[in-house]
């Protein structure tokens, strides 16, 4: 558990996560694929903006 919880901190794993949810749009509607990139795009946005940099 401490492994997953770990690796769910990891930016890299976030990034991954939002754009696995992004491509569940393929097969939905035009309209709500634009609206599911938009969100992919601002979900990634916003861990890049908190995410710490490593020193």
């Amino acid at each position: 558990m401490k492994l997953i919880l770990a690796r769910l901190k990891e930016p890299s794993t976030i990034r991954g996560l939002a754009i696995l949810l992004g491509l569940a749009g393929i097969n939905l509607e035009p309209s709500q694929v634009n609206a599911i990139s938009a969100a992919t795009v601002a979900v990634l946005g916003l861990v890049e903006v908190f995410r710490k940099e490593k020193k």
